[in-house]
């Protein structure tokens, strides 16, 4: 498999010019942990992440030195660390060196990034513009789905994309790309459901999908919230 497979293509993004205070609800209300920047032409020019809004002024989680310390520390260092704790937009606080992969790379490929990076996500990029996204919790659905071995990839990831499709056109349904993953045929479900009807209704679209070979299902029930659009990344 590979990142276009299992990446999520609905993804959230935000601008240079938002505030901190609108990026820290929009993690929030999305239940997720970062979210890409974006310039006025689409261009992907860094992420924002919850760590990134851990030390701040308002929730007087600052960092604080000792005199003694600050000494000892340049000064690009501590005016580095009085931006993080008190710019009021995105773009002074965001990473702007993003680790990036394009749609063919591997999954192999992803996973070595995150951990030499120590980084939980992965921007799928096509010429510059975002296209999708993974995260850790993409690839544990894959091992968990049962690996990535597939007699034919490109068959499993047309009736990926078939599936996404008639999903979307459901009212019932809260489709995230993330949550479907189909492997040799086979189409595992994840996420939440909201009734035993939703989770029926699931089982009759893949059913009527060409091509799939079982269905797994993988989903829990609960409120209709826990199961967001944008998965948490």
């Amino acid at each position: 498999m590979r990142a276009r497979d299992v990446m999520t293509r609905a993804v959230a993004t935000t601008t240079p010019e938002t505030t901190v205070e609108k990026v820290a609800k929009l993690l929030i209300n999305l239940r997720i942990s970062g979210v890409p920047v974006l310039d006025r032409n689409g261009q992907l020019v860094g992420i924002v992440t919850e760590g990134d809004l851990l030390r701040r002024v308002e929730t007087g989680t600052e960092r604080r030195r000792s005199r003694w310390s600050e000494l000892f520390s340049a000064n690009s260092r501590l005016a580095e660390e009085y931006i993080k704790s008190h710019a009021r937009r995105v773009e002074d606080i965001m990473t702007r060196e993003v680790v990036s992969v394009e749609e063919l790379a591997s999954l192999g490929e992803i996973a070595e990034l995150m951990e030499t990076k120590r980084i939980k996500r992965v921007p799928v990029v096509h010429n510059g513009k975002i296209v999708g996204i993974v995260s850790r919790a993409d690839l544990l659905q894959v091992l968990a789905s049962g690996g990535t071995t597939t007699a034919d990839e490109d068959s499993d990831r047309l009736i990926r994309e078939r599936l996404l499709a008639e999903l979307r056109k459901q009212e019932w349904a809260n489709p995230a790309d993330a949550n479907v993953v189909v492997a040799d045929g086979v189409v595992h479900f994840w996420g939440t459901v909201g009734s035993e009807e939703e989770r029926t209704a699931l089982r009759v679209v893949a059913e009527n999908i060409a091509g799939v070979r079982g269905i797994e299902d993988h989903t829990i029930s609960g409120p209709r919230y826990l199961s967001p659009l944008f998965p948490a990344i």
